[in-house]
């Protein structure tokens, strides 16, 4: 049952919380279009272009630093508490700590939920957007794909290979196809030296091509130099946008990834890294919840500025973790799994130390 003390705490927690919000993601817009309004205006962007993506770049940006706002507001608000000796009073009374944690716990499910649901369904499809304009007018020429080196699975029995793709001219190189029969007995393999899609016809259009065919104990080898053909799969299947991942929901996701394992695909840990993040984040709401109070419910000398200070520091230095292991996991083959796992398991062992240490 809430007593007032509760539902003063809470009150403070989400006010605090939404101020901060309504304080810093303006700020960071402001910053963000005084970086890129060169490129905007050279590249022409129109205006309502200009306005979606600043809308999808709210969504997309200020669900990542939800935790880190979140983490900043109860360091706010608790170092006003105990500097006005609030906490003093409220354990005093006969309170316990843990009885005084209570409402705050029941704030950070509030905003946990809020995180889970923005990061599972609505921010997928704002990073569509959001991507689409980064590269269109900001990351002009960038590689937005796998590009070398490309090997996929199509089903339990064909296979295709190119050695690379350009997908701006949507061809691939060095082409090679590959069938197998039930028992995994080569059938029939295809190469060319490129395969093209042809737009306005639907169409492959394969360049030196080759057929090497076995029936019977026996092979049949036919070739031309161009053979147009439908295969089934789209040329943009080769390689999906290296955000894929992020543009997807919870359960589209899921078959992403397990459509992108089943095909071999060689950059299948940064989609799943990115599926294990959105799990995350949740669960961080409630561990720097647990340091923010342990950090800011004593008074200090140095008041709400130096548990400010510290707070900004354990932020920076959590960004620093997530995006070191983040990098491992994409680029070395380091788990995804644990790449998001150890910066969070690292930070819950100091939010319990700290936490018993303000209990002292």
């Amino acid at each position: 049952m809430f007593t007032i003390l509760d539902r003063y705490i809470l009150k403070r927690y989400l006010i605090t919380f939404m101020g901060m919000l309504l304080l810093f993601v303006p700020i960071g817009i402001m910053a963000n279009l005084a970086e890129k309004i060169g490129k905007i205006i050279d590249n022409e962007a129109p205006l309502a272009e200009v306005i979606v993506f600043y809308g999808n770049f709210t969504l997309v940006i200020g669900n990542l630093l939800l935790p880190i706002f979140l983490f900043l507001s109860i360091i706010f608000f608790t170092s006003k508490l105990a500097s006005n000796t609030e906490i003093v009073a409220i354990l005093s009374s006969g309170v316990s700590f843990w009885r005084f944690l209570r409402p705050y716990f029941v704030g950070a499910t509030m905003v946990a939920i809020l995180i889970f649901m923005m990061g599972m369904f609505i921010v997928p499809h704002a990073s569509i957007g959001f991507n689409e304009f980064e590269y269109k007018y900001f990351k002009k020429g960038k590689q937005t794909r796998v590009t070398e080196n490309i090997f996929n699975q199509l089903n339990e029995r064909d296979y295709i290979y190119v050695s690379s793709f350009d997908p701006n001219r949507k061809i691939g190189y060095n082409f090679t196809y590959e069938h197998f029969d039930s028992i995994g007995k080569l059938e029939y393999k295809i190469s060319a030296s490129n395969i093209r899609w042809v737009e306005d016809d639907s169409i492959y259009r394969l360049a030196n091509y080759k057929k090497r065919e076995i029936r019977n104990e026996t092979e049949y080898i036919k070739g031309k130099s161009r053979l147009d053909t439908i295969f089934p799969f789209q040329i943009d299947d080769l390689t999906p946008v290296s955000y894929v991942a992020e543009t997807k929901n919870l359960f589209e996701l899921n078959d992403f990834i397990e459509d992108q394992r089943k095909k071999g695909a060689s950059n299948i840990n940064a989609y799943v890294l990115v599926k294990y993040k959105r799990w995350a984040l949740p669960i961080a709401a409630f561990i720097l919840t647990v340091i923010a109070v342990a950090v800011s419910s004593v008074k200090r000398r140095g008041g709400m500025g130096l548990n400010l200070a510290f707070g900004i520091g354990v932020a920076f230095v959590y960004i620093f973790f997530d995006k070191v292991f983040g990098t491992l996991a994409e680029q070395s083959g380091f788990s995804p799994l644990l790449a998001v796992v150890i910066p969070n398991l690292i930070f819950g062992v100091f939010a319990v130390y700290m936490l018993m240490k303000a209990k002292r």
